[in-house]
C-alpha cells in the first residue's frame, strides 16, 4: 500500500541543504518515454498504492501530460500527487486543473534575502504565493477518507529552519489568510546540515533545529489559525 512514487531527475531550486541533491542536482539518469512512464503508474497500482507521487515534477508537466493518457487508457484509476517545491507557474498549473487530485508543495521560506542565499531563488516567496493559491483554487482543502487516506486537496510542507531562517510566522498567516485556515500543514522537523552546507559558507544553519525552535513553529502555526497539522 502506501504512496508510489515516482522521482523525477533534476530540479528547479538548488537549495544548498538539499537532502535529495544526489536526484535533484544530478541528469545522470535513464531517461523514460511516455510509455515507460505509463507502465511505472499502471505497475505501482498494481502493487497496491494508494496514490501516483509525482515527486519533483515541475519541469517535466509536459512529459506527465503526454503519459497520462496511455496510462488511463491502460486502466489507471488512482489519484495523482503533485509533490513539488511550491516554485511553480500559475500558467503551468493551469494545465493540470482536472488532473491532479492531490498538491503537495513546500513552503520552504519568505526572507528575500535568504531565498537567494539558500535556494538561489529571490522571488521563491512571491512565486510560492501565486502558486499555492492556484493549486487550493484547483482542488481545495484536503478530503481524507474514512481510513484517513488522502483523495483531494491541498498538503503544505513547511520545514522547521535553524534561527528562524524559514519566517515560519509570515508563511502560516499566508497559509491561513489567503488559503484556509483548515489547510492541512505538516510542520516538519527532520532538517539537517546536507549537500553544501558546512561550517563555513553556512555556519548559521549548521545545525538541526532545536526543541525549543520547533515548538516555537508550533505556537506561531497555531497562532496563525492553522489546526490541521501532521
Amino acid at each position: 500500500m502506501g504512496s508510489g512514487t515516482i522521482f523525477f531527475a533534476q530540479c528547479n531550486l538548488r537549495c544548498v541543504f538539499c537532502q535529495n541533491y544526489d536526484i535533484s542536482q544530478s541528469g545522470d539518469f535513464p531517461e523514460a518515454p511516455p510509455q515507460r512512464l505509463a507502465e511505472m503508474m499502471l505497475e505501482l497500482q498494481g502493487l497496491g498504492c494508494h496514490n501516483i507521487n509525482l515527486v519533483t515534477p515541475s519541469h517535466v508537466v509536459a512529459q506527465i501530460l503526454e503519459a497520462l493518457p496511455l496510462a488511463v487508457e491502460h486502466g489507471l484509476r488512482l489519484p495523482l500527487v503533485f509533490n513539488t517545491s511550491g516554485f511553480d507557474s500559475v500558467p503551468t498549473l493551469r494545465l493540470l486543473d482536472g488532473v491532479i487530485d492531490i498538491y503537495m508543495p513546500d513552503f520552504k521560506m519568505c526572507s528575500e534575502v535568504f531565498s537567494l542565499k539558500y535556494i538561489l531563488a529571490k522571488d521563491y516567496f512571491k512565486i510560492t504565493q501565486a502558486a499555492l493559491q492556484e493549486m487550493h483554487r484547483q482542488v481545495g482543502d484536503l478530503v481524507l477518507d474514512e481510513n484517513g487516506i488522502a483523495k483531494r486537496g491541498l498538503l503544505v510542507r513547511h520545514l522547521v529552519m535553524p534561527g528562524g531562517v524559514a519566517g515560519t510566522e509570515q508563511v502560516m498567516k499566508f497559509i491561513s489568510r489567503k488559503l484556509s485556515p483548515n489547510t492541512y500543514v505538516n510542520l516538519m522537523a527532520q532538517y539537517h546540515p546536507a549537500w553544501k552546507v558546512d561550517s563555513i559558507r553556512f555556519a548559521e544553519i549548521n545545525r538541526r533545529p532545536t526543541a525549543e525552535e520547533y515548538q516555537q513553529a508550533l505556537e506561531l502555526t497555531h497562532k496563525a489559525g492553522i489546526h490541521r497539522l501532521a
